[in-house]
């Protein structure tokens, strides 16, 4: 039995506000309010069309105070076995050490256990000590650093051309190395003429 002195259940479009508040941290795209809560209600609106995706809200009191979004998805790209994915497990600050995340894990191991999926994989903040150690005293092992950036910053940092070798030609890593310092550099020195 939980201590939680929260209610879980799937999330609705009247929650859209609310989650759009409590997540407010986690996304990287601005946006002004209007189009964040249209956003928000569509998401929810998916979610509830989608019999392998949802959106679990934890209520005390009318407000919601914690949420965790669930997808059923495979292991990996060339594995059939599903696992059960949680991910923004989020506890509103006043309500943390309560038990509201781990009625949230509850209800999203109980929706696992109803789809028949043997496994769950949950993401936390890599910077989140507090979360990271909640994770682990789940049981949940680390398997991997997920990193995020925007394709701009990345296109930025890749070669605009593809390597020689990927083109069937012959060049070494050290040549390589040293063309792509090369055209860093350049292109340093030109953004800051301009």
């Amino acid at each position: 039995m939980s201590r939680s002195p929260a209610q879980v259940r799937r999330a609705v479009e009247a929650d859209a506000a609310a989650l759009v508040e409590l997540w407010s941290g986690l996304t990287r795209r601005t946006s002004n309010a209007a189009d964040a809560l249209m956003e928000a209600r569509a998401s929810i609106q998916r979610t509830v069309d989608c019999a392998d995706e949802r959106i679990l809200v934890a209520v005390h009191l009318g407000s919601v105070i914690g949420a965790a979004h669930l997808a059923i998805g495979p292991l990996t790209p060339i594995s059939s076995e599903l696992v059960l994915k949680v991910s923004h497990l989020t506890v509103d600050d006043d309500m943390r050490r309560r038990g509201v995340g781990r009625a949230l894990m509850e209800a999203a191991v109980g929706y696992a256990e109803e789809r028949g999926i043997n496994s769950v994989m949950a993401a936390s903040a890599s910077n989140s000590r507090d979360a990271n150690r909640f994770m682990a005293r789940l049981g949940l092992a680390q398997i991997a650093c997920v990193r995020v950036a925007s394709t701009g910053a990345m296109r930025s940092k890749l070669p605009v051309e593809m390597p020689g070798m990927l083109r069937g030609g012959t060049i070494s890593n050290r040549q390589l190395g040293q063309v792509l310092a090369a055209r860093r550099s350049l292109k340093r020195q030109q953004e800051s003429v301009s």
